[in-house]
């Protein structure tokens, strides 16, 4: 389909009244605890009607869960639609548009130019960028969500990952043309340290971040709970980091770029 088309279809939907000044967007990056596997419950089916998303077909529809697409059998309930019913909340004038982009099990290879996953024959990084740039016809791209780390936490890995994050924040914000653009990312669960070691120095990573890189915040996921298999927040905790996440979006755009 060509881009002209694609454009229109992405603008396609929204109600009266948004326009790219009061539509901010904000991208869910990472791998399957962005992408989300809590079991949907009605609250997760209930939308906002200032809270929409880009769905699998380049459609603005309202947001509900679950919101990926990376692993359909599996998918579920993820934190980015309590963030943005949240932000929404916290800004009454403004439309939420959430981008989808996560993809389960995806380390930090994949997600550069021309990274490939093997799991979902997919690439996250150019796919990432294809939608981002779409979404933008119809928005301004107001922050990132990051939750990844998971696929590297193996002691071969964890030694180069500060500088791939690094890297791809600086990658973003280079694509995106948005140099100042807020990026907020998300420490591993307390559960797949317990049962992973290397975990836990990705989190140190993450947690330091915000003193590397300007614009950016951390969110701790401590106390969450897992869904029963060590690996992924369940529903409620899901819902809790979104909500943890919009509050340290909105305290990192308070702050002067």
């Amino acid at each position: 389909m060509a881009i002209a088309s694609l454009a229109v279809l992405a603008q396609s939907g929204l109600p009266q009244g948004i326009s790219p000044a009061n539509f901010h967007l904000y991208v869910l990056a990472g791998q399957s605890n962005m992408a989300g596997r809590g079991t949907v419950d009605a609250e997760d089916k209930t939308p906002h009607p200032r809270v929409w998303m880009l769905n699998r077909a380049n459609q603005w529809v309202p947001a509900v869960e679950p919101m990926h697409f990376d692993k359909p059998t599996v998918v579920g309930v993820g934190p980015g639609l309590a963030f943005g019913k949240l932000v929404a909340e916290m800004d009454t004038n403004a439309f939420i548009g959430l981008i989808p982009t996560a993809v389960g099990g995806s380390a930090m290879d994949s997600w550069q130019p021309g990274g490939y996953h093997e799991q979902t024959k997919n690439y996250p990084y150019d796919e990432a960028i294809k939608r981002v740039q779409l979404a933008q016809q119809a928005g301004t791209l107001h922050g990132i969500l990051w939750h990844q780390g998971e696929s590297d936490s193996h002691p071969e890995l964890v030694s180069g990952y500060e500088q791939k994050l690094t890297q791809l924040i600086g990658r973003f914000r280079l694509v995106f043309n948005a140099p100042t653009l807020p990026v907020v990312v998300g420490t591993l669960g307390d559960f797949y340290v317990a049962k992973t070691p290397s975990a836990a120095q990705i989190n140190e990573l993450l947690r330091g971040l915000p003193t590397r890189v300007a614009r950016t915040a951390c969110v701790d996921a401590s106390g969450l709970t897992d869904g029963g298999d060590d690996t992924h927040f369940d529903a409620a905790s899901a819902r809790e980091l979104g909500r943890r996440y919009a509050s340290a979006m909105k305290a990192l755009t308070r702050q002067k770029p």
